[in-house]
């Protein structure tokens, strides 16, 4: 297990940092000196930030009017059809390409079928509810061996927290994922199921745009929510209004990074009264870490109380904390370091803790730290650049098992066990099998990045970035996990593209933490050829085999035999360290999603945008290394810039970018959105006056009229954001001379891309995808059965008239125009 394989392969949010202005170095070198946590909190928020720009956060209400907006738009007819039904192969044979591939060294990772990140779990009587970060809630029912999509259309799939009411076996909904990351989207408030499948909405719109942490009944009637803005409580028969139950910087002085309630606990022992909550920002913001720390109640909530702890936990560095009580009182708590997150620390781990005496105050005794964990078995360490902990702040739960108090297990990047309360620990799920003594021959684990944990039935059950897992209790040390995910269709496609093999549609797509994927027609199952997160793609459309994936930073690869084999082709510096030395020309600031694409009239022309615009004309014969490189850099969009969509269409390119050196997440105005374009015969930067100051998602070119071009907006209008301007889709006709607003009855915001099918347009969005006519203002949307989830990109099928939607959370989905 080399430096090169942990880095292309570990879940690429945290710590995938190329601080802008330093010299390339070698993989282990860059891993190994971190980066600034400005730097590291830009690149792992982009998704989100690109939807709150240009203030600090989504406000409050902003993603459910918009939904409410789209909801009421009348439909076409027609239906969706979901492409991606297979089960995904993580580790499909005869793909073993050295640098990208999972099933290298064989038997390989270990981690087999897997679905989308999964975030809560709630069990009851045999049956599973899995929470996924943006593909709803499914559930295993007892005795079943597939999973079944419940909320395909709530307001949001984007899942936060899970629980059952103990007094009436009713199933609790927490929307919105709270996990700090990259793709982590708002929830719509929390929800409770019917004994008929349906859900209603509980305790009005307090918690609309909030993202959950944890739902947890106190068993005397009340029910808490701990969210990204505060600790809530509402009567448990779901009949009450959200009341605030702890706000620890109640006038917000630093959002969004304050009041944070990382978790909540009800002592068992206690009859509701006594209840803990940690405030636990992850670390950063100035003084926002003033808020961070252990709050207790000793009356049911009534009040609450900041806890000086004692022993070996410190209140001074407390950062996103997970919590659970044993049965006979015991607190056990993960703990990640704000302070270690903040000085660059490769683990930001403090450690595994707990309370003998079940209170706030402890003594609180440190029963694992990152050596202890990496010393029971772990894949993982400071030699590789990749330690246990690295990842603590979006990698952290810990379950206790309810029938016996010294069996504990803590999820970060992998699974630990301890059944003797803390005195040993084992590695149930380690990272992967590479580099493991046990290699060839070690036995099956689960996809890295652990989010939820539960027991069911003597089995603890594990979600993470790669679905559900399961195990018996009575395991310790490696294998025997069983993998429920053929049936888990949550997949979060960032891109996905068509192209033909045997005259029929094969589908390639970038997704989170799940690599790029390729579907071939009639094939049992989907498969990865390449791991890692995976992100913009180009397909061949009249060979599929020929195909082009990519990571994070712009660091592109290319396959010509359908993913048996990569070559490197890559403008970025960190894309090139992945195979060699950088070049001295290459693109230092791509940013952690940078777009590219090739041209709509040559599928053998490439355009990519990092700080430069970069177009190649070798298409899949494109190569970089240390002497060469196809890749030209054409414009440089600024020294603080980073490209945000690109297009071409014969020698017409365009770029839609951000610029500035301010932090677009706390509000800075001194960051500013553009446009690039070569029309005319140079390169030069569009006046945007009159235009949103709001990222540019996509940009399309009429392939019959180059002065004929797109420009679609994400985030949010002056409604919502003052300076957000209004408009999702905008139209110029003269080369970017003047523009139209052509966005008319369409929810203005949270667009993606558009493409134009003759004189159809169809456009896709955060809240649903919508057609019209050129030169229209009057959107429909487009046909029925799409769930209501993100639609991060759409292009056409080789035929023209079949359009594919890379959803972001349920797959590849298709429409047929006109059909």
């Amino acid at each position: 297990m080399t430096p090169r394989r942990v880095y292309v392969l570990l879940a690429a949010l945290a710590v995938t940092v190329f601080t802008a202005g330093t010299a390339p170095t070698t993989m282990a070198a860059k891993k190994s000196t971190g980066a600034p946590l400005s730097d590291v909190g830009l690149r792992e928020a982009q998704y989100e930030e690109m939807r709150a720009f240009p203030g600090a956060a989504v406000p409050n209400g902003a993603f459910a009017a918009l939904r409410t907006q789209a909801s009421a738009i009348a439909a076409t007819g027609g239906k969706w059809h979901e492409q991606t039904t297979q089960p995904y192969n993580a580790e499909p044979a005869g793909y073993t390409d050295p640098v990208w591939s999972n099933a290298i060294p064989a038997p390989g990772a270990g981690f087999s079928l897997v679905g989308g990140r999964v975030t809560a779990f709630a069990a009851d009587r045999g049956t599973i509810y899995a929470g996924t970060a943006d593909g709803g809630v499914w559930r295993l029912a007892a005795g079943s061996s597939a999973w079944q999509p419940l909320t395909d259309q709530l307001a949001t799939l984007s899942i936060g927290a899970l629980a059952i009411n103990p007094a009436d076996g009713s199933l609790w909904v927490g929307t919105g994922e709270a996990n700090t990351n990259f793709d982590s989207l708002q929830g719509t408030g929390v929800y409770r199921m019917g004994s008929d499948g349906t859900f209603t909405q509980v305790g009005g719109n307090a918690l609309v745009s909030r993202n959950l942490y944890q739902l947890t009944f106190d068993g005397i009637g009340g029910v808490y929510a701990a969210t990204n803005q505060g600790l809530f409580k509402t009567d448990a028969s779901g009949t009450g209004a959200w009341s605030v139950a702890l706000m620890p910087d109640v006038t917000q002085s630093f959002p969004p990074y304050t009041n944070h309630m990382t978790t909540v606990v009800v002592d068992p022992n206690s009859g509701g009264q006594h209840v803990i909550t940690v405030d636990g920002w992850r670390g950063g913001s100035g003084g926002s870490l003033a808020f961070n720390g252990i709050y207790e109640s000793t009356d049911a909530g009534a009040h609450f109380t900041e806890v000086a702890p004692t022993g070996n936990l410190a209140q001074s560095d407390i950062g996103r904390v997970s919590m659970a009580y044993a049965s006979d009182g015991r607190l056990y708590a993960v703990v990640e370091s704000a302070n270690l997150l903040i000085s660059g620390s490769l683990s930001v781990l403090r450690g595994v803790f707990v309370s003998s005496t079940g209170t706030a105050k402890g003594p609180w005794k440190l029963i694992a730290d990152e050596k202890t964990l990496q010393n029971s078995g772990s894949a993982l360490s400071e030699a590789i650049g990749f330690p246990v902990g690295v990842q603590a702040w979006y990698n952290n739960v810990l379950a206790v098992n309810p029938i016996d108090p010294n069996q504990l297990y803590v999820g970060l990047e992998e699974v630990f066990q301890t059944n003797d309360g803390g005195n040993t620990w084992q590695v149930a799920s380690p990272y992967w099998n590479f580099g493991l003594a046990c290699n060839p021959n070690c036995p099956n684990t689960t996809h890295p990045d652990q989010h939820a944990l539960a027991f069911m039935n003597g089995n603890l059950i594990s979600g993470n970035d790669g679905g559900v897992y399961m195990r018996p209790t009575s395991v310790t040390g490696l294998g025997d996990w069983t993998d429920t995910n053929a049936t888990l269709h949550s997949l979060q496609f960032y891109d996905a593209r068509a192209g033909l093999l045997n005259g029929k549609n094969a589908f390639w797509g970038g997704m989170q933490d799940n690599g790029s994927g390729f579907l071939q027609p009639g094939a049992a199952q989907m498969i990865e050829p390449a791991g890692g997160d995976g992100f913009d793609v180009i397909v061949d459309p009249n060979n599929a085999n020929r195909a082009v994936g990519s990571y994070t930073d712009l660091a592109t690869y290319i396959t010509t035999d359908g993913g048996h084999s990569f070559q490197t082709a890559s403008p970025s510096c960190f894309g090139q360290s992945i195979y060699t030395t950088p070049r001295a020309d290459c693109d230092n600031n791509a940013r952690f999603w940078s777009p590219f694409a090739s041209d709509s009239q040559n599928i053998n022309s490439w355009i990519g945008g990092g700080e430069f615009v970069w177009i190649t004309d070798a298409g899949f014969a494109t190569r970089c290394t240390t002497t060469s490189c196809d890749w030209k850099p054409v414009f440089d969009l600024g020294p603080a810039a980073g490209a945000t969509a690109v297009a071409k269409s014969g020698g017409v390119a365009w770029a839609g970018y951000i610029n500035g050196s301010g932090n677009p997440r706390i509000g800075s105005h001194d960051v500013s959105v553009g446009l690039a374009t070569n029309f005319g015969g140079t390169w030069h930067q569009i006046n945007m006056t009159g235009l949103p100051k709001r990222y540019i998602a996509g940009v399309t070119i009429d392939p019959n009229n180059p002065a004929h071009v797109y420009a679609v907006f994400n985030g949010y209008n002056r409604k919502w954001q003052p300076d957000g301007g209004d408009g999702t889709v905008w139209e110029t006709q003269n080369g970017g001379v003047s523009w139209t607003n052509m966005t008319g009855n369409l929810p203005d915001g949270l667009g993606n891309a558009l493409v134009m099918a003759g004189s159809t347009l169809v456009v896709a969005t955060d809240v649903g995808v919508f057609t019209a006519t050129v030169g229209s203002t009057a959107w429909s949307r487009l046909g029925s059965n799409l769930p209501n989830v993100s639609a991060d990109n759409i292009h056409l099928a080789p035929d023209g008239q079949t359009v594919v939607a890379g959803t972001h959370g349920r797959g590849i989905w298709t429409f047929t125009l006109g059909g």
